[in-house]
């Protein structure tokens, strides 16, 4: 299976942050491994998209961060959403469930991706 880069997922990536912090505060690197977890290993986030990805939701309210200690006793960022980052996650979500929908429709592939998508 071929992998998807950060480049591909330009437009996607705030909502795959805010979907790996909806069960709790994680780290840049924390957030990288579950993104590629989630996926099947099929999502590869570069740090150079993350990073500056995870600034911006913090400058816009979505979400709030504060230094603590990571898994491997190295001193790290973790990250949170907030309760505006929770709502635009929810609302957001449900804009792009319904616009791949209507593009799987299109392509003709709305079978085998409905099975796979919440109502």
């Amino acid at each position: 299976m071929p992998r998807i880069t950060s480049d591909t997922l330009y437009g996607t990536l705030n909502l795959l942050i805010l979907r790996a912090l909806a069960d709790g505060a994680l780290h840049g690197l924390a957030i990288q491994r579950s993104l590629h977890a989630a996926s099947e290993a099929t999502l590869s986030i570069d740090e150079g998209a993350l990073y500056p990805a995870l600034h911006r939701l913090e400058r816009d309210g979505l979400l709030d961060a504060e230094w603590g200690t990571s898994e491997n006793n190295r001193r790290a960022k973790f990250y949170r959403l907030t309760a505006d980052g929770r709502h635009h996650l929810e609302r957001e979500t449900d804009k792009w469930v319904t616009h791949v929908r209507a593009v799987s429709r299109a392509l003709r592939v709305a079978a085998v991706v409905e099975g796979d998508l919440p109502a």
